[in-house]
């Protein structure tokens, strides 16, 4: 089974620069986007998903946020945020429900510039998100994956000492993910990729991104029971169409 993730910085400017070829290309069993930025409605033609199933959890701020679930095979249940009113508005979740596992689909919010919400993302929505993926997780096994806005360790960014203290790079960030993984789960990709130089976004600077100057914060994390079953994770740097890239998994 083939997940891939991806946060494509608005599907209708990604439509734009050849998403559904990508779509087409990477055969992939579940698709999950992030930073939609569209109500269902606003994309009529859905051309780009023939074969799947689409499920939707829109922002109510227009333009903005925004999940979406591409699946070949009809899940068992989908429900949207983490049922709590107080994070539910920007449509930053979507959990699908399979016979032997949950995949929850996650933007999580941006500290912001001067980490005018760094507050909100750490000591709120950080400890909420978490507990919601631990209750998933005693019922059955736990994928989760998207733009978890954080760059976990030095090696996840290119310039970790210009950087630090930046949005994406503050110790307490950097610790609630600590804390995530200490709750069950696996970085999938460091599981087979040690080393630095691996990332998943780039700024729109101009050559920022052909120097590879970049962050990793595209992540997909298991369950520890779920490891027997992961044969790879992996980043496609070279799929353009957005600042950040797609990443994925395989599992049997």
């Amino acid at each position: 089974m083939k997940l891939i993730s991806w946060n494509v910085n608005g599907i209708r400017a990604a439509l734009g620069k050849g998403f559904a070829l990508f779509v087409e290309q990477a055969q992939a069993d579940v698709i999950c986007l992030q930073e939609t930025k569209a109500r269902s409605e606003q994309v009529t033609d859905l051309f780009f998903a023939a074969g799947y199933h689409t499920f939707w959890n829109s922002a109510e701020k227009p333009g903005y946020s925004g999940t979406l679930i591409l699946s070949k095979a009809k899940p068992l249940s989908v429900v949207n945020g983490i049922r709590k009113p107080a994070h539910d508005g920007e449509g930053r979740v979507i959990t699908a429900e399979y016979p032997d596992f949950y995949l929850v689909n996650v933007y999580t919010p941006n500290s912001q510039r001067e980490l005018t919400r760094l507050t909100y993302r750490t000591e709120q929505w950080d400890p909420e998100f978490r507990r919601y993926l631990t209750r998933l997780e005693k019922k059955k096994p736990v994928m989760f994956c998207g733009d978890l806005n954080v760059a976990h360790r030095e090696i996840d960014l290119a310039n970790p000492k210009s950087n630090t203290r930046n949005a994406g790079f503050t110790a307490e960030e950097r610790g609630q993910f600590d804390r995530l993984l200490e709750a069950g789960f696996l970085d999938s990709f460091r599981e087979f990729e040690k080393g630095p130089g691996h990332y998943t976004w780039w700024s729109m600077m101009p050559g920022v991104r052909a120097r590879n100057v970049g962050w990793r914060i595209d992540y997909f994390g298991i369950s520890h029971r779920l490891r027997p079953a992961l044969r790879n994770a992996f980043i496609l740097p070279h799929v353009m169409g957005s600042d950040h890239c797609p990443v994925g998994i395989e599992v049997s």
